[in-house]
């Protein structure tokens, strides 16, 4: 067998997830997943949630987003800065793309090499013939506290929730559920008062490279193990509305 494959999306945390772990480890291939084009998402999305909810999540990505993102512009620089984060684009040579990471291209490749970890980050979700590709372990780095967190922004739910104390990272194995594989490692932390919701996804990759790459250790050594879950309620979270994030920011002073 051979060592690390990733699967990720065009992300700049998947850029800096790669580069953390390029540092130390050999990694064999990048398989990098295509955006969904925007059509195809807000109909699945408007099919799942309906037409209020969606109109929300787009409210509050299209209009206040990228407002938090301006407002942050110093916090990020610190956080990159102070965690030695490298959003750099991945050499060419060792990307392969694909259109979906479940594309019969991304098996042929997990086959033939065969790798002892798949690191999944950002990208849809496995169908169950990518999982059957490879003996090797697949684990997934989610910005959330699973299972109380499953879903997006889970950083950002803890707190709308009132439960900050999980505000974390989970890094856990791939089944065939949403976030609902067995858990391998996690962390938490605080925000700053110099925080809001687009500078927390960076915090909590900051906490899950090290643990990934303790993971990644323990896999190729044959000693990765499994942890409880943690007391609390199964939950799946999507996108906030506009609606949502205001009231929880005047309510809590979520930001």
């Amino acid at each position: 067998m051979h060592g690390i494959v990733l699967l990720i999306d065009h992300s700049d945390l998947s850029r800096i997830v790669y580069h953390a772990l390029a540092k130390e480890f050999r990694i064999d291939v990048v398989i990098r997943e295509a955006r969904i084009p925007r059509s195809i998402f807000l109909k699945r999305r408007l099919k799942k949630l309906g037409w209020r909810t969606l109109a929300g999540q787009i409210l509050f990505a299209a209009g206040l987003v990228p407002l938090l993102r301006r407002e942050a512009i110093q916090r990020r620089a610190e956080i990159k800065q102070q965690y030695g984060m490298d959003e750099s684009p991945i050499p060419a040579e060792y990307i392969t793309d694909v259109l979906s990471v479940n594309d019969a291209q991304v098996i042929t490749i997990l086959q033939k090499l065969s790798p002892r970890v798949i690191v999944v980050n950002g990208t849809r979700i496995l169908e169950e013939k990518v999982l059957q590709a490879s003996d090797g372990v697949f684990l997934n780095t989610h910005v959330g506290i699973t299972p109380l967190y499953r879903g997006v922004h889970g950083g950002y739910w803890a707190q709308a929730s009132g439960d900050p104390e999980h505000f974390g990272v989970t890094i856990h194995k791939i089944d065939k559920g949403i976030d609902t594989g067995e858990i391998v490692a996690q962390a938490s932390d605080s925000p700053s008062s110099s925080d809001n919701f687009s500078t927390y996804p960076l915090l909590q990759i900051a906490l899950a490279i090290p643990i990934l790459k303790q993971a990644i250790r323990n896999a190729l050594d044959d000693k990765l193990e499994t942890l409880s879950a943690p007391a609390g309620k199964s939950k799946l979270w999507t996108h906030p509305t506009l609606f949502q994030y205001l009231k929880h920011r005047i309510a809590r002073g979520i930001r």
